[in-house]
């Protein structure tokens, strides 16, 4: 078949921390789609490159796997795809085993693996510039007899030996045999020693101890991992973080905002009065912009996440937290689907695939929504720039800024004490002990950076027009229509079906402090959580509040609520499961309704309660 009509597909496989995702993005660049495979929830990412020659290449970037023996869902999916036996899914035609220079022991057994699979195969020594500085001493020839494969140094960060790679994979596919399903047994005890020896052997003949032993990461680890001041500093870290959502972000949200506003007040001019004004200003300006003037603080938080795993220190949080997480009933590898969860419960719920024990992984997927997530970063700063004052304490923290750090706190330590229950009353007994490989510290590339950056502001924008946009015409629809009666007093708004249903729901939401509007806003929040802020901006717009912008909703909320209802509403969604794809996406890891109605029934339970409480509290103490 021509190869303009079918690429040849090359898939990439590695250890987790390999630096496998920075070289499908070296490779790919923009040019990559991101999906899930058939019947799972296993991330599916795929890219075309033009080799060389010119020929067209499918690349497919498999989840990171240390064995074929797959004992986890992720490793289950790159187990099947290498040998041809996913549903709807062809065999690759070559595989690009990707290698962590400085860690080649994991590897090996990995290759071996795939050695005896009998796919064509190139190694990809990743991260070869830090083997050298570290003194390593790879004989590249004698590895590549052992192992009976092509071995190409790379440095996915700079792309170096991108092209090298890449007509590597291209010469296996021309040369090699057609790909079919692929031949593989699970191995015994004695096999998997076999291999363990083997694999021994083969370091031991072809990597040399550094002549220069790189003494400066046992100096850092020293610090970093030390059960005292390592947790200082991962605190430090996580403040600091947190500050900077809060505070580097406000010039950035300024401009957006003026931008906005200036957008209304033209439209508002240009166009008479009427629906069509109504629908674009308090509609789709106020509703959709009050949503996209939070993409700094989200993209702050990114930046973070981002570095520190580049950087290589998540795995060293992860074992300073297996402790902690231990006592709550966590497993260590808990931590990295948590710390995932404070961009999105989405991938976080995902990302406890790695963990082995069905339980342990159940018990993180149970609490992942509990951690903070960017898109409860609209709903916080609104409440917070309307109800706490914008000064320094302390001498240089802002107090805002605290508040923020004190509701990632409670998603925090609500989830240790919700995995503390769990493994209390569903089952007992201990927690399988944390054993993962800590990869080399290694300076993040600016260009990589940018570009992930990049691809978490294109995914939420996209957010924005897939999602917010029609909700907020509907909102806006039901809060217009019908119009109030001939004579009718009031705000039109009340009149509406937002209104009707709002004053309907109201006497539920009443104990703890919520009013009609925040009622309305719920409601498609559930769709996502920052739609209820887009939802708010609407109902208010409509509801003739003065102004436009997020600036003045604050100002709006704060003359309409009282502070106890702001702290009321702050308290649900710390606990609320406002968000319906994360609930499917629940539903599809576990494969069972039953959690998914227990985390649905235990997350609003929790929500009413800490609302209840932190309003009944608030008005004793004179905050009604």
């Amino acid at each position: 078949m021509d190869v303009a009509v079918k690429p040849a597909r090359i898939a990439l496989v590695g250890n987790p921390n390999s630096g496998k995702t920075a070289l499908f993005n070296a490779l790919t660049g923009a040019h990559q789609k991101v999906a899930n495979y058939a019947g799972v929830t296993v991330e599916r990412k795929e890219g075309v490159i033009r080799s060389p020659s010119g020929r067209t290449l499918s690349v497919l970037d498999l989840p990171g796997t240390y064995s074929l023996r797959a004992r986890s869902p992720d490793e289950e999916v790159t187990r099947d795809a290498v040998l041809g036996r996913l549903a709807g899914e062809t065999a690759p035609d070559a595989v690009i085993l990707v290698a962590d220079a400085t860690n080649l022991r994991l590897v090996l057994r990995l290759a071996l693996e795939m050695k005896a699979v009998g796919r064509p195969m190139v190694l990809a020594l990743n991260m070869y510039d830090i083997a050298q500085r570290q003194g390593l001493r790879i004989d590249l020839e004698r590895l590549s007899a052992e192992l009976g494969v092509r071995i190409v140094p790379t440095v996915a960060t700079r792309k170096r030996g991108v092209e090298e790679l890449i007509a590597a994979a291209e010469d296996l596919i021309v040369s090699g045999a057609p790909a079919g399903e692929g031949t593989w047994h699970a191995p015994d005890a004695a096999e998997i020693r076999a291999a363990h020896h083997q694999a021994e052997r083969i370091m031991k003949a072809c990597v040399k101890p550094p002549e220069r032993p790189d003494t400066l990461t046992g100096r850092i680890d020293s610090v970093l991992l030390h059960p005292v001041g390592g947790l200082v500093i991962l605190l430090a870290l996580l403040f600091v973080m947190f500050q900077a959502v809060f505070t580097w972000a406000t010039p950035l949200m300024d401009g957006i905002e003026a931008a906005l506003g200036a957008l209304g007040v033209w439209v508002a001019a240009a166009l008479p009065d009427g629906l069509l004004q109504s629908l674009i200003v308090d509609g789709l300006i106020a509703g959709v912009g009050s949503v996209l003037v939070f993409l700094p603080q989200i993209l702050i938080l990114f930046a973070f996440i981002i570095l520190l795993e580049d950087f290589g220190y998540m795995a060293r949080a992860a074992f300073l937290m297996d402790r902690i997480m231990g006592g709550a009933g966590l497993h260590g590898r808990a931590f990295i689907p948590l710390l995932s969860s404070f961009a999105c419960a989405i991938p976080g719920v995902m990302a406890a695939r790695v963990i082995d024990s069905k339980r342990d992984r159940l018990t993180t997927i149970m609490v992942a929504p509990l951690m903070t997530c960017s898109a409860r970063i609209p709903v916080y700063t609104l409440i917070i720039a309307a109800f706490i004052p914008n000064q320094t304490v302390w001498g240089f923290a802002s107090l805002q800024g605290l508040v923020m750090f004190g509701l990632y706190a409670a998603g925090i330590v609500s989830a240790l004490a919700v995995s503390f229950v769990i493994r209390r009353i569903f089952w007992r007994g201990a927690v399988e002990p944390f054993m993962m490989e800590l990869p080399a510290y290694k300076a993040p590339h600016l260009k990589s950076v940018l570009f992930n950056l990049w691809l978490r502001a294109r995914i939420f924008l996209e957010r924005a027009g897939r999602i917010i946009l029609p909700l907020m015409v509907i909102v806006w629809a039901m809060s217009t229509f019908p119009y109030p009666p001939e004579g009718a007093t009031g705000p039109a708004i009340d009149y509406s079906f937002a209104g009707m249903l709002g004053q309907a729901l109201e006497p539920i939401f009443a104990p703890i402090g919520f009013n009609w509007q925040m009622v309305i806003a719920l409601i498609p929040g559930m769709a996502a959580r920052e739609v209820a802020v887009a939802a708010l901006g609407s109902v208010y717009a409509i509801a003739d509040a003065e102004g436009s912008g997020v600036g003045a909703l604050a100002t709006t909320l704060a003359g309409q609520w009282s502070l106890a209802t702001a702290l009321a509403f702050l308290a649900w969604y710390v606990f609320a499961p406002q968000c319906v794809a994360t609930l499917g996406v629940v539903r599809r890891e576990t494969n069972s309704l039953k959690w998914t109605w227990i985390m649905i029934v235990y997350m609003f339970g929790l929500a009413y309660l800490a609302a209840f409480i932190t309003y009944r509290v608030a008005v004793a103490l004179g905050g009604g």
